[in-house]
């Protein structure tokens, strides 16, 4: 990350800011600030302004524009309230043989499900509601939900289904479970019958949140892989054990859930989506879990196995308690049993 780290200071003190009036007239100090598997990520400062300056390094979308789709996706965001504030983007790649993108920095700490439950729930309807016209509309379109989540799972469990460190009884509960999931994909036709569809972030671990307690505020910052799509997707992953447990002890009970998703209805102002809600999220559930348990379970065998990464002890020890009958069991058999 460090070797990039000249090159984006000479791209800054180069260029010619008079388009972008937070970057016009400053002189910016560069400082690291996070790595991930697709962005490397640099705040840059200039008195009391901090922004984020992104290099993209990979897609999670198979597209060659992904800092663009991530861009526009966050000026279709600016009316929410609760997204950065995007400033700049360049896509030539004429200096910096990458995607730029410049975006507002926000100071804060994760999620805390304890705490910020109702705060959230009000974050997604505020997202969930942004108007975005046909014609304005880039976002990869969810078509056939279930079937595309299926489709994803059943490639990452045959890895696990196939390989010789397989526990018998997992393996034939994972072959139960994706026959199952083949059966019932055809669910998704209550998607494609009566639509509700909106800018769904997909990406909602408490990792991605940034809530700031003196400011009173909470944004969802991580907006690499948006979708055009049902709201079910975000608020099922939100509020999923396998997502709350990935950095937390923590598992969302029934009645917590309900009540998020009480919550989340008093800031709905369509009576048709508050009144069609929790079927929308019944039906998602298991797939979004399916998608949970395929990643672990692939994860569990890559890293026994390929896997050629810096293994994270933290990582291990959820893959291991994720990849347990009992727990997998309990997240499926009162789908499967009924």
């Amino acid at each position: 990350m460090t070797d990039m780290l000249p090159k984006v200071t000479e791209y800054i003190a180069g260029k010619d800011w008079s388009d972008v009036p937070v970057m016009q007239g400053r002189q910016f100090t560069v400082t690291p600030l996070a790595q991930g598997e697709y962005n490397l990520n640099y705040l840059i400062t200039s008195n009391s302004i901090q922004l984020v300056f992104r290099v993209n390094i990979g897609t999670q979308i198979d597209r060659d524009d992904q800092i663009e789709y991530e861009y526009r996706a966050l000026r279709m965001l600016q009316q929410s309230g609760v997204t950065p504030w995007p400033h700049y983007v360049d896509d030539t790649r004429s200096f910096i043989d990458r995607g730029i993108l410049i975006m507002e920095y926000l100071p804060g700490e994760a999620l805390d499900y304890r705490r910020d439950l109702p705060d959230a729930a009000a974050l997604f309807a505020a997202i969930h509601q942004v108007n975005v016209p046909d014609e304005e509309n880039h976002m990869i379109r969810e078509e056939a939900p279930l079937s595309l989540i299926y489709e994803e799972c059943a490639g990452l469990l045959q890895q696990y289904i196939e390989s010789p460190l397989a526990d018998p009884d997992i393996r034939q509960y994972l072959l139960e479970l994706k026959a199952w999931a083949d059966a019932n994909r055809i669910n998704e036709k209550y998607y494609q019958q009566d639509p509700w569809p909106c800018i769904v972030n997909t990406e909602v671990n408490s990792g991605n949140f940034i809530v700031n307690r003196e400011r009173k505020t909470i944004h969802l910052v991580d907006w690499e892989m948006p979708r055009w799509g049902d709201p079910s997707q975000d608020l099922s992953h939100f509020c999923s054990p396998l997502t709350t447990l990935w950095k937390t002890d923590w598992r969302m009970s029934p009645a917590r859930k309900r009540n998020f998703l009480a919550d989340y209805c008093c800031h709905i102002d369509d009576p048709h989506l508050r009144d069609t809600l929790a079927e929308r999220v019944r039906l998602r559930d298991p797939f979004v879990y399916l998608r949970g348990i395929s990643w672990s379970a692939m994860g569990w065998v890559a890293y026994q196995t390929e896997f050629s990464g810096m293994k994270n002890p933290d990582t291990w020890a959820k893959l291991q308690q994720y990849m347990d009958l009992g727990f997998i069991r309990e997240l499926f058999d009162p789908f499967i049993d009924k």
